[in-house]
């Protein structure tokens, strides 16, 4: 188990609270289909992917990065037990959809990059401590099902 203080708690509230999920959402999966293009194979149902530009303008990518920051939503809710809160998704990623974990972290990545420039400043070494050791909880719950 997942012990957060006080602060932490806040912290992560805090960041969610100012997010612009139609805005970081998609850049956070776009970022993350344009460098590490192999997560592709995972989305061929979305249509056109061929180039970055056809990826930062698919509306599919848009969605679904906008998907998955309201799922983290969840872990936000549920901060002390992160692990029940996403096993039946991990379940999903795993069994069905045969999603290899790693690319949840690719993810978790891509999503701190875009985050910390839209924080600019904001984001300090304890923001980003913070925010990192969330993601990381959220990124093992997801993969526990691989295990």
């Amino acid at each position: 188990m997942v012990e957060w203080s006080e602060s932490e708690r806040s912290i992560i509230s805090g960041i969610f609270s100012t997010l612009d999920y139609n805005d970081v959402g998609p850049k956070a999966l776009c970022r993350c289909l344009i460098v590490y293009p192999w997560t592709l194979r995972y989305f061929g149902t979305f249509g056109n992917l061929y180039n970055a530009e056809a990826i930062k303008s698919n509306p599919n990518v848009a969605a679904h990065g906008v998907k998955v920051l309201h799922g983290l939503d969840r872990a936000v809710k549920n901060m002390d037990n992160i692990k029940a809160t996403y096993a039946e998704l991990s379940v999903l990623h795993s069994e069905k959809l045969h999603v290899d974990p790693d690319n949840f972290k690719l993810l978790a990545d891509c999503l701190t990059i875009t985050v910390a420039a839209k924080l600019g400043s904001a984001f300090t070494p304890q923001v980003q401590a913070t925010w990192t050791k969330f993601l990381a909880v959220v990124v093992s719950a997801l993969g526990r099902q691989y295990h």
